[in-house]
């Protein structure tokens, strides 16, 4: 990959972790597709994460990556310095009779798992959420009618300038799949502290089968997909608007190949990569999608799923 003569690449930091060049970021998400980050970054804890950033040039640009269940990376690759957490910030603990803490990089469902085993109860949705508790932070996930907002008491994170910093729930001023703070201050979320209520861990464990049965049944979750497409509009659900325009289970080529980017027939919503689709064809696909829906019902679609990079113009 070819990138701009950057000054800031012979100064990085000294870390602990590990610091890698043209890193292949498409086996980081759950669609497989994308170019390479010009630099990656995996910090071994917190302090090696706070330390790099202060360290690093101010005009590097820095971009977070999460597991990458909701995230398109353009064929292009990321510039600057992308950083991924992992296992230094995977811990699970509970915290009193009704609260429990978990890292950053903690799986949404290991949370709510390690939630029932304490006897944690109120945190089941997470077992439907596909993703870790830092993108939890950023977008206020949810599914079935409870979200992040409605179970956070604090979260912790690290500022572009390397401050590690605490955040209440009000000071994140959550909206649908939003974070107003998070949106308008760069943040690398660290851990989040979370609240429910004392209960029968096998009553917990009841309630997360029934949503673990529920989404297999109605979701595509064994496919490359990037979970939720689109957020839905007021008073309209998107699955429906993308199935009324006729594009569920329709392949797609940004090229105008044999189309490996596809709305899944199981739910028309998740967007999925049925074998060699480029980040291209699934961003080309949504964007189709999206113009399409409009024309016909006059309603707006907009992006859930995060796009970063540079997109790769085909040949014309």
């Amino acid at each position: 990959m070819s990138w701009p003569n950057r000054s800031w690449k012979d100064r990085l930091p000294e870390v602990r972790g590990k610091l890698l060049k043209d890193e292949p970021l498409g086996p980081f998400t759950w669609l497989r597709v994308g170019g390479p980050a010009e630099v990656l970054f995996l910090p071994e804890d917190e302090q090696d994460l706070a330390d790099f950033l202060k360290g690093l040039d101010p005009a590097a640009p820095v971009t977070p990556l999460g597991v990458g269940s909701n995230t398109l990376v353009r064929d292009g690759g990321v510039e600057g310095v992308v950083v991924r957490l992992g296992k230094g910030f995977a811990k699970v603990e509970p915290r009193g009779a009704s609260r429990i803490f978990a890292g950053a990089a903690v799986l949404d469902a290991t949370l709510a798992r390690e939630a029932a085993r304490a006897g944690i109860a109120g945190l089941e949705f997470y077992r439907g959420v596909p993703g870790s508790i830092g993108g939890a932070c950023v977008m206020n996930a949810g599914c079935y009618g409870a979200e992040t907002k409605d179970v956070l008491v604090e979260a912790y994170a690290v500022t572009r300038g390397g401050e590690r910093i605490v955040l209440s729930n009000a000071e994140l001023a959550f909206s649908y799949r939003k974070s107003a703070r998070a949106a308008a201050e760069p943040l690398i979320f660290t851990g989040a502290l979370f609240e429910g209520r004392p209960d029968e861990p096998a009553a917990i464990e009841a309630r997360m089968d029934e949503i673990t049965a529920r989404r297999e049944a109605s979701q595509p979750i064994r496919e490359k997909t990037g979970g939720s497409t689109f957020k839905n509009p007021p008073g309209h659900s998107s699955w429906k608007l993308v199935d009324e325009a006729g594009w569920r289970g329709k392949p797609f080529s940004a090229n105008g190949g044999a189309g490996a980017a596809m709305f899944s027939p199981l739910h028309a919503n998740f967007l999925i990569n049925t074998g060699e689709a480029t980040a291209a064809d699934l961003e080309g696909l949504g964007e189709a999608v999206r113009a399409d829906v409009k024309a016909k019902f006059g309603v707006d679609l907009e992006w859930e799923i995060k796009r970063i990079g540079k997109a790769v113009p085909f040949p014309r």
